[in-house]
């Protein structure tokens, strides 16, 4: 006898948002050499806040404060809005689930970029959404298409990464106001600022947390340095915050991801020295790719997106890396699937992926690729 899954479970394809690199050395019984491919922040937390987390231990057998009180109060000071309109989850992944589920009813659709980041496209299918999907236009997020996409599906959500993954580009504060402003009154925009701290200034909107049309989602997982603790946030408006209240898992963040993110926020200085460490490694893997014929995407984020010419050559350069020992991604639809994503680690890192990647990349480049 089958289990009596839900008619949703039970069509939903077996499938996760990303094979993780633990995944691939099980399988391939070989660990990863430089791990390239997660955007994890290579340069680590601050170091105040890995003494905080390692402190946190010490009363691990407790639970944390459910209401995340003292992290979202600074959150609230830090950004200059209510305690009312900051919520704490388990990283950007969680609240895109709050959200979908808040928002879309069986059939209700949501507009996102096609080869954008696959977990809201998982939410939106796990809890029944039509999800409808817009095509990058010169490898960027092509607003007027979703705003267009959005008035013919009468979408409710809107997801728009800014800057965006995979392709590290970037829309300017003034176009995103304009964006929101042609969208349908009744659609909300998750704008995911995940990689906000390396972004230019002129790309990040002004938090008006009063406006229910934009909910901004960030995340310590980034320059942070916080990945494996799993904590992110969100700022909107107190009636969507509080309607996250009635569906969230209330113990979701243990307490040493708290107290390690309280400290990293006290710690500014530290993200200025990675941000700035991220920019200069940006710079040799554009000047890389170039020494070996490559271009790269414009990128304002923590990853450079190598444009390798066509897909089959992408995939046969990450395979190639893979065998090397060398974890990176690609994206997973066209136009975008042409370029392998890499992750800017510390200079020694670089530099190995440098020489891997000279080593490798004529004998990718000299192969036939049959065409699809």
């Amino acid at each position: 006898m089958d289990p009596p899954f839900t008619r949703l479970v039970a069509d939903l394809p077996a499938t996760v948002p990303f094979v993780g690199p633990e995944a691939l050395e099980r399988r391939t019984g070989r660990p990863f050499q430089l791990r390239l491919g997660a955007n994890e922040s290579l340069f680590g937390p601050s170091p105040h806040a890995a003494e905080a987390m390692r402190a946190a231990v010490e009363h691990v057998a407790l639970y944390g404060d459910p209401e995340n009180a003292a992290l979202r109060s600074e959150l609230a000071r830090a950004h200059g809005v209510a305690l009312e309109n900051v919520m704490v989850a388990s990283g950007i992944d969680d609240l895109l689930g709050l959200a979908v589920r808040a928002f879309l009813e069986p059939g209700v659709a949501a507009v996102t970029s096609l080869g954008a980041y696959p977990t809201f496209n998982y939410h939106v299918d796990g809890y029944g959404g039509h999800l409808e999907r817009v095509s990058y236009r010169q490898d960027r997020n092509d607003l007027e298409a979703l705003a267009a996409a959005a008035h013919r599906v009468q979408a409710r959500l809107v997801y728009l990464a800014n800057p965006d993954n995979p392709t590290g580009t970037w829309q300017s504060a003034r176009d995103l106001r304009t964006f929101v402003d042609r969208l349908p009154s009744d659609c909300l925009v998750l704008l995911d600022e995940a990689y906000v701290d390396f972004a230019p200034p002129d790309a990040i909107p002004a938090i008006d947390a009063t406006d229910p049309r934009v909910l901004h989602l960030r995340t310590f997982s980034k320059a942070h340095g916080m990945a494996g603790a799993r904590i992110g946030y969100a700022i909107g408006p107190a009636p969507t915050i509080a309607a996250f209240d009635k569906i969230r898992l209330h113990y979701g963040v243990n307490s040493i991801a708290q107290e390690g993110a309280l400290a990293s926020l006290a710690d500014p200085a530290h993200i200025q020295r990675v941000v700035a460490a991220v920019a200069e490694g940006r710079r040799e893997y554009e000047e890389l790719a170039r020494s070996l014929g490559l271009s790269t995407l414009p990128s304002a984020a923590n990853f450079v997106a190598i444009d390798v010419g066509e897909a089959a050559q992408a995939r046969a350069l990450l395979t190639s890396l893979e065998e090397h020992g060398v974890f990176v991604r690609m994206p997973n639809a066209p136009p975008l699937d042409r370029c392998i994503r890499v992750t800017v680690a510390p200079p020694t890192q670089r530099s190995a992926f440098a020489a891997i990647l000279r080593a490798i990349w004529p004998t990718v480049l000299s192969r036939q690729y049959p065409e699809v």
